[in-house]
């Protein structure tokens, strides 16, 4: 059983985290706005539907952290990634790991541009 108190404390930090009203962030994971209020304001608890609707639309949020507040928020980096971690939507080297010489019909990687969800995206270029 979680403890309502705790896990609106942890909805809330999720929310301010990426900057969200409870108007957008109802919106980005799919409920209707009266639902985040009401579990904002202690009235309802989230069901499982609204659980994995957080975590499908936020991949940074731990289940067992947003129910029981054990592990990390956001998750921590995989030391094993390959391409760098930006904030904000700008050019990056491309890093070596990649197969840069790869040809596809005689033709070179030049850039490789990762588009997300949420209307961001992170452009990596091969340095000369």
């Amino acid at each position: 059983m979680i403890n309502n108190e705790e896990f609106i404390k942890r909805l809330q930090k999720v929310i301010h985290y990426y900057g969200e009203s409870a108007s957008s962030f109802a919106e980005k994971i799919g409920v209707q706005r009266s639902s985040i209020s009401h579990i904002l304001s202690g009235r309802n608890k989230p069901s499982l539907d609204f659980v994995l609707k957080v975590l499908s639309s936020y991949p940074d949020v731990e289940l067992y952290w947003l129910m029981n507040g054990k592990g990390n928020f956001p998750k921590k980096e995989s030391s094993q990634s390959k391409l760098p971690i930006e904030t904000e939507n700008a050019k990056t080297q491309l890093p070596s790991e990649l197969p840069l010489d790869h040809k596809s019909e005689g033709k070179a990687i030049e850039r490789i541009v990762i588009f997300y969800k949420d209307g961001t995206f992170k452009n990596f270029e091969q340095s000369q």
